[in-house]
């Protein structure tokens, strides 16, 4: 009976931690206690996507294992970066990360400002990063970000791929990080305004119209 009691014991462990990996933390601890989870409404967030320029190439050049290493690194590093700002991290998939800002856990017009400012520490974090198997050469990422209205979330909504209900807003984000250029912050338009009206230093320069592809 204990042994079979430690392999419950185990397997509770492992459901609890894929739930918290899929799911917010507020979302996943209401589904444990058996909370009804109703949909939510969020007026404005702001999305970060970020992969890495060059992710084919570098796969091409090395071993799976090797390529495991890099994203779990490279990962490793961003989830250390993002605990110190009000963010949630969305998913990865392989060399694209997703973070998000103003929900689960909205925060007025912080969502900009906070997305931002991990941004900026991602950016700088990368400059120093080497992979163990080619540290000559440079890790460079690409950075997207976009402020928009998602759509609402709740019971049959949260969950992977939790960002691609949020049409419009994501896609955007997504097309930004696409069409910008490597250690650069790809900012769009109402991203800017908002961070502007935070008065907190952030300088923009202007790269003028761009197609979303």
């Amino acid at each position: 009976i204990r042994e079979r009691t430690e392999e419950l014991e185990i397997e509770k462990q492992k459901t609890d931690k894929l739930l918290t990996q899929m799911l917010p933390p507020s979302v996943a601890e209401a589904l444990k206690m058996g909370t009804p989870v109703e949909p939510e409404y969020f007026e404005e967030v702001t999305l970060y996507f970020s992969d890495i320029v060059g992710f084919t190439t570098i796969s091409a050049m090395s071993e799976p294992i090797e390529v495991v290493d890099l994203l779990n690194d490279l990962y490793t590093l961003f989830d250390a970066i993002i605990g110190s700002h009000d963010v949630y991290k969305v998913e990865t998939i392989g060399d694209a990360y997703m973070v998000a800002s103003g929900l689960p856990k909205r925060n007025g017009n912080r969502h900009a400002g906070e997305i931002a400012n991990m941004s900026l520490d991602i950016l700088s974090s990368v400059g120093t990063f080497k992979m163990r198997h080619m540290p000559e050469v440079p890790v460079r990422i690409r950075i997207g970000l976009h402020s928009g209205r998602p759509r609402p979330r709740g019971p049959g909504t949260w969950g992977h791929p939790w960002g691609h209900g949020h049409g419009d807003t994501v896609n955007t984000a997504s097309r930004m990080e696409s069409t910008g250029l490597p250690y650069r912050i790809h900012v769009n338009q109402r991203t800017v305004a908002i961070l502007l009206s935070l008065q907190e230093g952030f300088k923009v320069d202007i790269r003028g119209k761009t197609e979303l592809k």
